[in-house]
């Protein structure tokens, strides 16, 4: 599935299916956190998004892109299930822990080497106060490393085209890494995927 698309049957968004099993991320990232994670927080969005919507929408994109005009209930449950479909499918027990490709080359020439890339994520997740999310996007500036409040994105400010997403809510990490986040960013990229990360970056940079 791409990242940019959910299913919507019957006018309705479901919650999409994982690639992989609720423990294979273990030990990084738990099975107990995971099942928590999608079937009840990402549920939660689905459903209440599905109850907020007055008017059909063939995507979930076309919410995004138009924020303004919708309510905040509309607006924080469409970036709720569209940041959680970037999260779950940018991670896979995959054991390439490295960027590759054309991102490769991108990450080096705009953050000098993947080392200064991570302590620059890393901030970003660390910094944002409260919920929220770290983004790497990218756009006619390159890439560039966000970070947003909630369940806003980069989509819905138009600050560019989202290759990573983050999730640091204390959902994310509370059952194992309790209060510890660093802890938790350190093994968000023990589990993060590059290949599905150089596979979006090439969608977005071709079109």
């Amino acid at each position: 599935m791409k990242l940019s698309q959910l299913i919507l049957e019957e006018k309705k968004f479901k919650l999409p299916k994982l690639n992989y099993a609720y423990d294979a991320l273990e030990p990084h990232i738990d099975k107990e956190t995971m099942i928590e994670h999608h079937t009840k927080h990402m549920q939660g969005y689905v459903d209440k998004l599905n109850d907020a919507l007055k008017n059909p929408v063939s995507a979930i994109r076309e919410i995004l892109e138009n924020i303004g005009e919708y309510d905040d209930k509309v607006r924080n449950n469409a970036g709720g299930v569209f940041n959680h479909n970037v999260y779950f499918n940018i991670m896979s027990p995959d054991s390439l822990r490295t960027p590759v490709g054309d991102l490769k080359d991108a990450i080096n020439q705009e953050f000098d080497s993947y080392d200064n890339f991570k302590e620059e994520f890393k901030k970003a997740g660390m910094n944002r106060f409260g919920s929220g999310w770290a983004w790497l996007v990218v756009g006619e500036f390159g890439l560039k490393i966000l970070s947003t409040p909630n369940q806003d994105n980069p989509i819905m400010s138009g600050e560019g085209e989202i290759v990573i997403g983050m999730d640091v809510w204390e959902h994310s990490y509370y059952l194992k890494h309790k209060s510890q986040r660093a802890k938790y960013i350190d093994d968000f990229f023990k589990v993060l995927c590059w290949r599905s990360a150089e596979k979006r970056y090439q969608q977005i940079i071709n079109g």
